[in-house]
């Protein structure tokens, strides 16, 4: 009987401590999140200043990231590409990509319910199109 409530409380233990550490680097990941999507900011981009090509761009804000492949053809964005989308909850911004284009701009508004994944695809388009062209 005492080895039994010896084991209980080692595996009581045990549970608290991993709760704990996990529930510790969430919290450190999910503030670190915070303070990079709060300081994202989207430069405008000056699309004349663009050669044709394919440019690549990526953005990682912890728990959200995004990497895209923009396409530029005299001057204007033809199509923009989500590679790949790490998200959450946000899976609804990336029909941002279709706003970019059909208004030529990285200065669209985000996706409502989804702003933090917009803004971070967002983020890699501007990077991406201020980049060297990939293909």
């Amino acid at each position: 009987m005492k080895h039994k409530k010896k084991m209980i409380y080692w595996i009581v233990g045990l549970v608290v401590v991993a709760s704990l550490i996990f529930g510790g680097n969430y919290l450190y990941r999910m503030q670190k999140y915070k303070t990079i999507v709060a300081a994202i900011e989207i430069a405008p981009v000056d699309l004349t200043q663009i050669s044709d090509g394919v440019y690549t761009g990526q953005f990682d804000a912890v728990l959200v990231g995004a990497k895209t492949k923009v396409t530029v053809k005299s001057n204007q964005i033809t199509a923009v590409e989500l590679m790949e989308h790490k998200t959450e909850l946000g899976a609804k911004a990336e029909k941002i990509v279709d706003s970019v284009v059909s208004q030529q701009s990285v200065q669209v508004d985000a996706v409502s319910g989804a702003t933090n994944s917009s803004k971070v695809i967002l983020k890699s388009i501007e990077k991406a199109l201020h980049s060297k062209v990939s293909e």
